[in-house]
């Protein structure tokens, strides 16, 4: 069973491009504590080449990842177009999902915000990344508090967070603080010296074959049996044990069935697991999210911001103190924010304008302390840490004159060396000590980068210093004197054609953003209405089977 659209088979080939840094929207609290984080990174780009970026760096670290994508509702929003061609979203998810499963952690979690208009098609396309027995959750969430009285059907007011494990063996979550609301369920109308408790059954659904004829009798003389259909909750130890502390309720007058004295006190530490719906009242919603980002630009307010209440849930359930958690659509910001708030790494990605007319005010004030809203002061935050801004660099490679692929002129010798270590696999981290030492794979295995042709004696001096218990990739222009294996330490590459294989050149936008289809007319003699159809966003080449998203292949 799979997922299937038109264009599934194309895969695009990002480009592994290097970051840089933009130190004048970088930021840094001047006050600095030990617990505080300056390390935050916030990349304005298209997020498949950053996430791309980050795979070098970043694979297998990431403890949470939340994501709210284009729900591609067909509606044109004011930062960006969501009206994706139903299978062209499917593509571009599949691609992104793909790279986010690779960073994330083995005991992390992937939560993707989305609402009925695509939940079910991404609900099977993560189960073809994550694998369908990782998949933890369907949370749903109360967005709205009000009712559309000029709704057509029904009042939309839910979206969906799909929640998968990495490895669900290997994943729990974080059970959450009880509310006073669930506390005052709890009483003490026999003053048992424990506290407060609440009654709950002494039969479970379910059990083993010799749970179907057990039975138990109490000091005052009570027979007990599980209901029919039921199995015993405890074993006769257990419930002896529980006898004898009292701690078994019989009804006030001592004639109701028997049931267990659920005290609170040994409940108050452990906490209670997660819901699965999740009301607006202690969570937030829409109205409340807009509020909040009024206060870092009342001028333009993001039209689809998710409320830190929202983001606080989450990342108390999937994170502790020090997680690294990564949102690859930071849309206003709010997961970094929070995430910042609540003394977790982060890092996110944005490509529009909105990423220094939003995010980096929001995220300011949150290091000034001079953002009172959100979960401020529930998390008692008073500000502090830092992040730090990065731009994509342009692809590596781009063509001369004569059609030819090149090393870009804006590369200098230190961009090409880090460039070249993500090709190959290689860590940057050149050398004060060795000129030829760029990057490393291990403790003996480095890379050399270099622009210039080396001569057959410069390849022997470098084979003698690299030494017999080391090893040495070499990228350079061109080699004179003997063949690429004469030395035995050495791997000779040639640049670029060593990598002009290995992806895809000189594009710089995968977003989601599409313009309008272009209209093709049906051949005369084929077609079957007079109504022109659109050519296919994936295939350009093959008429669309879809419209908007109003068709879907499965």
């Amino acid at each position: 069973m799979q997922l299937d659209w038109m264009g599934k088979a194309r895969r695009e080939r990002p480009e592994p491009r290097i970051l840089i840094e933009d130190e004048r929207l970088s930021r840094h609290s001047a006050v600095r504590r030990e617990r505080d984080s300056f390390e935050n990174i916030l990349i304005r780009g298209d997020n498949l080449l950053a996430l791309k970026a980050l795979e070098a760096s970043h694979t297998g670290e990431v403890s949470c990842i939340f994501i709210d994508p284009p729900y591609n509702t067909g509606s044109a929003f004011a930062h960006y177009d969501d009206g994706v061609e139903h299978s062209l979203w499917l593509s571009l998810m599949r691609e992104r999902v793909e790279v986010l499963h690779r960073l994330l952690a083995d005991d992390g979690s992937f939560w993707v915000s989305v609402d009925d208009n695509e939940a079910h098609y991404l609900k099977v396309l993560c189960d073809e990344v994550f694998g369908r027995r990782n998949f933890v959750s369907n949370v749903v969430w109360q967005k709205k508090y009000t009712v559309a009285n000029d709704a057509k059907y029904f009042s939309d007011n839910h979206d969906h967070i799909l929640v998968y494990a990495k490895d669900k063996e290997a994943w729990r979550p974080n059970r959450l603080a009880r509310s006073d609301e669930m506390n005052a369920r709890y009483s003490n109308p026999d003053n048992h010296p424990k506290g407060p408790w609440k009654a709950t059954p002494l039969h479970a659904k379910s059990g083993s074959a010799k749970g179907k004829d057990f039975s138990f009798t109490f000091r005052n003389g009570r027979h007990w049996t599980p209901p029919p259909g039921t199995f015993p909750r405890f074993s006769e130890e257990t419930l002896r044990r529980m006898d004898e502390g009292n701690e078994i309720w019989f009804g006030r007058d001592g004639t109701a069935a028997p049931s267990r004295k659920t005290f609170l006190v040994d409940l108050a530490n452990d906490g209670t697991p997660p819901l699965t719906v999740w009301l607006s009242t202690d969570v937030g919603h829409n109205h409340e999210a807009k509020t909040e980002a009024k206060s870092f630009n009342a001028e333009d307010v993001f039209s689809t911001p998710k409320p830190e209440r929202l983001l606080r849930r989450i990342l108390d359930i999937a994170t502790k103190p020090g997680d690294l958690v990564l949102d690859s659509f930071a849309g206003s910001g709010t997961t970094g924010a929070v995430a910042h708030k609540m003394g977790r790494r982060w890092i996110m990605v944005e490509l529009g304008d909105h990423c220094e007319t939003h995010i980096v005010p929001r995220l300011n004030k949150v290091i000034d302390g001079e953002d009172p809203g959100g979960v401020t002061e529930a998390v008692g935050w008073k500000g502090g840490g830092g992040y730090r801004y990065f731009t994509l660099a342009p692809s590596l490679l781009e063509k001369d004159q004569f059609g030819n692929w090149v090393i870009s002129k804006s590369y200098n010798a230190e961009m090409l060396a880090e460039a070249m270590c993500k090709h190959f696999g290689f860590t940057y981290a050149p050398s004060a000590e060795h000129y030829w030492m760029h990057g490393c794979s291990s403790e003996t295995d480095f890379i050399y980068v270099t622009t210039n042709s080396l001569t057959h004696e410069q390849l022997a001096a470098i084979s003698d210093e690299v030494g017999p218990d080391r090893t040495l990739l070499i990228c350079c222009k061109a080699f004179q004197g003997g063949n690429a294996d004469a030395f035995g330490n050495l791997t000779i590459r040639k640049i670029p054609g060593a990598i002009l294989d290995r992806c895809e050149w000189g594009k710089d936008d995968y977003s989601l953003k599409i313009e309008a289809l272009p209209l093709i007319e049906d051949e005369p003699e084929k077609a079957t209405d007079q109504t022109p159809r659109r050519k296919s966003a994936v295939n350009p080449n093959q008429p669309g089977l879809f419209n908007g998203d109003e068709e879907a292949g499965a």
